[in-house]
């Protein structure tokens, strides 16, 4: 489980100087935790751990000094600055059930011979015991052809019974369509002589 550090931070000091500083800016919520815990996180190490880890993911945070098990909850992003704006961490009590998201990785995209691949859902919600969390699923659309789709219920996440699903079974989460712009055929040269004799 990747660890990450943080430390504790008043709310006098403001979000924007903190970033000039270096650091992100985040908070803990949780059923044990009194209303919630600021926390500053050093940019870099974020990055870091943001390569490998997104939301859904359980990590270890460490706020000053004190281990924490948690999930990430949310990332709000800042699309201008393409940085993160906050990040809201979620810490686990053993056995409670908590709400999450698993992330939707297609994998072989580019092996699709026929058809277009459209990913209609980009995450799955469900709710499952800090053990049973998902992180991420993974969609093989290798031998996938033009008219097939995969749904929820075909995933094993929908099979797993420490997982209860929020987002519909029914739901498609990929497909492959036909190609719109297959070119158009050629007329013959009959077709051709008839058109200019019209």
């Amino acid at each position: 489980m990747n660890t990450l550090k943080a430390e504790k931070r008043g709310m006098d000091t403001k979000a924007k100087r903190l970033r000039r500083e270096g650091d992100e800016t985040g908070i803990v919520f949780g059923k044990r935790i009194e209303g919630s815990i600021p926390v500053k996180i050093e940019k870099t190490a974020l990055d870091r751990l943001l390569k490998t880890s997104g939301k859904g993911s359980r990590i270890q945070l460490d706020v000053d000094g004190e281990a924490m098990d948690v999930l990430i909850k949310e990332i709000d992003i800042d699309h201008l600055k393409n940085e993160v704006a906050e990040i809201d961490f979620q810490a686990l009590v053993s056995g409670e059930m908590i709400h999450s998201v698993a992330e939707i990785i297609l994998l072989n995209h580019d092996k699709v011979a026929e058809g277009i691949v459209e990913q209609h859902l980009s995450e799955i919600s469900y709710r499952a015991l800090p053990s049973a969390l998902v992180e991420r699923v993974e969609v093989d659309v290798a031998e996938m052809k033009a008219g097939d789709a995969v749904k929820v219920k075909d995933l094993p996440i929908a099979s797993d019974r420490n997982v209860h699903l929020m987002t519909d079974p029914e739901a498609v989460v990929v497909s492959v369509g036909l190609a719109h712009n297959a070119p158009a055929e050629e007329p013959s040269a009959e077709e051709e002589t008839a058109t200019a004799e019209a």
